[in-house]
């Protein structure tokens, strides 16, 4: 075996040393039981990360654990905002993107703590949902620049309106303070890495259909925001006004129409292929 084969092969093996372990947390979703699919075990090349985040004093959702007796949760313990959507969407997007792409994806999601010492390293792909419900202290937030500045990348998602974006931007800031957040132009790479997305409509909650609407408060307009490194690579991509979580989570259900599923999908297929390439 050559010096340099060696060398990555004994890296590798002491990278995958220090990962945390596959586990699993209450949901803030009304779920009964998500089964463990049943090669839960087998490794693969990608991971869907799910980060965990402490909640916003002011947020919207995730204060109070569902069949706990309504008594207030430890963000750590589960079932508070970043719980939402996980982990039937997380499970869901990896099976698409099996099917979709050559990328040996794992079966299930890994949460990810930016507390747990350095495992966020491990996990170069991180994905967060209800953004105007999340509240980074000073450290969580140096921590998610370092991992970003090192190639990593996140998605944010599901956050809606003028209220959600101020509350947003609160921890953004603390996480790049001199960097703009810009709008992502249609001609951008991220959005023709795979499939070619220059119309990317809203894509709504099944929450907000079963009312018979597509957005709240005042997230009547879909954007695609995102911040880059010094290279001009995307680090963070964000589907503000849109909630494509649930794109993945209901893509079975009959009643959640096909079209916000199809796109919800190959914008994630996209972020994902961008994210590693680039």
């Amino acid at each position: 075996m050559a010096p340099r084969l060696v060398c990555g092969f004994f890296a590798l093996m002491a990278l995958s040393a220090f990962q945390l372990p596959f586990r699993v947390y209450q949901s803030m979703e009304p779920y009964d039981v998500v089964p463990i699919p049943a090669d839960w075990k087998d490794k693969g090349e990608f991971v869907f990360g799910r980060l965990m985040y402490p909640n916003h004093p002011n947020a919207m959702f995730g204060w109070y654990g569902r069949g706990r007796g309504g008594r207030q949760v430890d963000w750590r313990e589960g079932g508070t905002s970043w719980s939402q959507d996980y982990p039937r969407a997380d499970r869901f997007f990896s099976q698409a993107l099996r099917r979709l792409t050559r990328l040996h994806t794992r079966s299930v999601e890994q949460p990810v703590n930016l507390e747990d010492d350095d495992d966020v390293f491990n996990w170069p792909w991180l994905c967060a949902g209800e953004m105007g419900d999340w509240k980074l202290t000073v450290p969580q937030a140096k921590k998610l620049r370092d991992f970003l500045l090192r190639g990593g990348f996140i998605m944010l998602d599901d956050f809606w309106g003028t209220q959600e974006w101020g509350r947003f931007e609160e921890s953004m800031k603390l996480v790049f303070p001199d960097r703009p957040i810009e709008e992502i132009a249609d001609e951008d790479s991220i959005f023709h890495a795979v499939y070619d997305l220059d119309d990317r409509y809203q894509i709504p909650g099944q929450w907000a259909l079963r009312r018979g609407a597509t957005y709240r408060s005042d997230g009547a307009t879909a954007y695609w925001r995102g911040v880059r490194d010094d290279k001009g690579r995307l680090m963070v991509a964000m589907a503000f006004n849109s909630d494509i979580g649930d794109s993945w989570e209901w893509a079975d259900d009959p009643y959640y129409p096909e079209k916000y599923s199809a796109l919800g999908i190959r914008i994630g297929v996209n972020f994902v292929i961008y994210s590693l390439t680039h």
